[in-house]
């Protein structure tokens, strides 16, 4: 069935009463008579075990005078070129007007001090792209929003301006700001709804100009290099009176009509879904097969923070041990740290309030804040962590430098051997310390994890060999290096937990039981020495086992690890 027919069908849920055939034939690319078109050829490979995403802003590095974006890649190309990062997310770089480019002002321009186009295109050059769609909101100063002010069109329909307040009570908030703001209008002033805030005003995805005007940014986005798009926000979307708002079912509608233009423009495009929410409810875009094709695995932040910093590894090694089975062609993104902070309601249920409130006092220990959320009943409960990963990775206040490096590289380790896509945000590999700095100046407590790094003293910084960013370069590159090269770690191969009742250590097999590429996991999460007996990784006898990361034979059957000590292991 052709495309635009599927869609049709499929958006004729949400737009009854529009020509979508005529309407969809301007978004979807024409093939040439007897061209198949780029979804209908053979299909593409996505992903594989060398995959690995880095996530930056597009001005983490500045230069004097120099645009942002020509400053990163400088930066990639010379300085970072031995780390093997083949996927690089640039978060929102068109203008904007607010929350580090999530209030788009325009979807045609970037900012000034990035560069254009062109820098971006250039950076496509040896690597896969991924750009944001902030789908949910428009920056105040839209044109949409100043056409809404003015009634006219189209903003006077695009923007999500309830005529009747009652209803939405239930509407479940990811800030404690209001839920609508009064905007001063042609016909005096008006309620917009804004979930993020009041410089970002919510859309209507009921009018189909919406979904337009998102493909064709989609398709601006491929035609420079851009096939890895992230839905911002996506289970915000769709407003209905006496819900949730969240995860609504024509959400779901719309993000199968956008994976389906996706694949249209690049037939290798992926669509990652991004919804800090509770497990379930995050993996619902992926178990259907034809939402996401990524979803990110959000409670792996703290529950990993909450092992390494409670010296106990119980609570993440019974999540592992019922890892989703997904469909074929879907994965997770797993990753320590991005530009938000460390979401804490994928963790519900999964961590006791008891261990909750321990876990936020480490992190305000080690300089970290907590930011909360407003419940229905008015209450405010903890929403995220804002911390750097670096920093949440010391000691206690007496011993900050001890094992710091050790439970850092241990982490990222883990992220790498899980099933899915590792991902890693530039400040983090950088070595990063919270920016209290740029919070005292913003007040914004995320910034505490958006530092911005000047391109010469970064290089001084990576100069010295002592240093921690020059350590985590050389590892990271090493190790990703070595991953891929095993099979075992491709996203979609299976994975069995073995160290279900273990506390100390967490042991899993990647791989089927019998395959000889197999690799069994092994990490400690204890300040001392933990020991192992080797019969725990398999009932067969095997002469030995080789590390695939020190490249050491080991032939005792049992064997001490050191603190946060890490094996990738295959039989000999």
């Amino acid at each position: 069935m052709a495309t635009s027919h599927r869609l049709t069908l499929l958006l004729r849920n949400i737009y009854p009463h529009q020509d979508l055939q005529a309407r969809l034939a301007t978004l979807l690319p024409q093939p040439s008579p007897g061209e198949s078109s780029p979804a209908q050829g053979a299909c593409c490979q996505r992903w594989d075990q060398s995959t690995g995403i880095l996530i930056t802003y597009a001005d983490t590095i500045t230069a004097p005078e120099q645009p942002t974006l020509a400053v990163l890649n400088d930066f990639l190309s010379q300085d970072y070129s031995t780390v093997p990062l083949n996927v690089l997310h640039v978060l929102p770089f068109l203008r904007s007007s607010s929350d580090r480019g999530f209030a788009v002002s325009d979807h045609t321009r970037l900012e000034h001090r990035f560069g254009d186009w062109h820098h971006l295109q250039e950076l496509a050059h040896g690597r896969q792209l991924m750009a944001d769609l902030v789908v949910n909101h428009v920056s105040a100063s839209h044109a949409w929003v100043q056409q809404f002010r003015r009634g006219e069109e189209p903003g006077s329909f695009t923007v999500m301006a309830p005529t009747d307040l009652q209803g939405w009570e239930k509407v479940v908030r990811p800030r404690s700001s209001v839920l609508f703001t009064l905007m001063k209008t042609h016909k005096g002033l008006r309620p917009v709804w804004t979930t993020f805030g009041p410089d970002q005003v919510d859309v209507d995805w009921s009018q189909l100009e919406v979904l337009e005007t998102f493909a064709q940014l989609m398709q601006t986005y491929v035609n420079h290099g851009i096939t890895w798009i992230r839905l911002d926000a996506i289970g915000f979307l769709w407003k209905d009176r006496h819900t949730t708002c969240l995860h609504r079912p024509n959400t779901r509608i719309l993000v199968q009509a956008l994976r389906q233009i996706l694949e249209q423009y690049a037939c290798n495009g992926v669509l990652l879904t991004e919804t800090n929410v509770p497990e379930e409810e995050n993996l619902s875009y992926l178990r259907s097969g034809d939402q996401a094709h990524i979803a990110y695995n959000f409670p792996l932040p703290p529950l990993l923070l909450e092992a390494l910093l409670s010296n106990s590894c119980d609570l993440i090694n019974h999540w592992l041990a019922r890892w989703p089975a997904l469909p074929q062609g879907s994965t997770m993104l797993n990753f320590t740290a991005s530009h938000d902070g460390i979401g804490l309601r994928p963790a519900e249920g999964l961590i006791s309030p008891q261990r909750l409130y321990k876990l936020l006092v480490r992190c305000e220990e080690r300089g970290g804040l907590v930011s909360h959320r407003t419940e229905a009943d008015g209450t405010l409960s903890p929403y995220e962590l804002n911390i750097t990963w670096w920093s949440a990775m010391a000691g206690p206040a007496t011993t900050p430098r001890r094992l710091q490096l050790e439970r850092f590289l241990a982490s990222q380790l883990l992220v790498m051997a899980l099933p899915g896509v590792p991902a890693f945000y530039l400040p983090t590999l950088l070595g990063s310390s919270n920016d209290h700095q740029a919070y005292a100046q913003t007040g914004y407590r995320r910034d505490l994890n958006r530092t911005q790094f000047d391109l010469q003293v970064l290089r001084q910084e990576l100069g010295n060999t002592a240093s921690p960013a020059a350590i985590i370069r050389t590892l990271m590159g090493y190790t990703m290096g070595v991953r891929a090269q095993l099979l075992a770690f491709h996203p979609e191969a299976p994975m069995e937990l073995l160290s279900l009742e273990r506390r100390d250590m967490i042991i899993l097999r990647r791989g089927h039981r019998n395959d000889p590429d197999a690799v069994w996991v092994v990490q400690s999460f204890r300040e001392e020495g933990v020991e192992l007996n080797m019969s725990w990784l398999s009932s067969q006898w095997h002469k030995g086992w080789r590390d695939q990361l020190s490249q050491r034979i080991i032939r005792d059957q049992r064997l001490v690890l050191s603190p946060y000590e890490v094996l990738w292991l295959q039989p000999v």
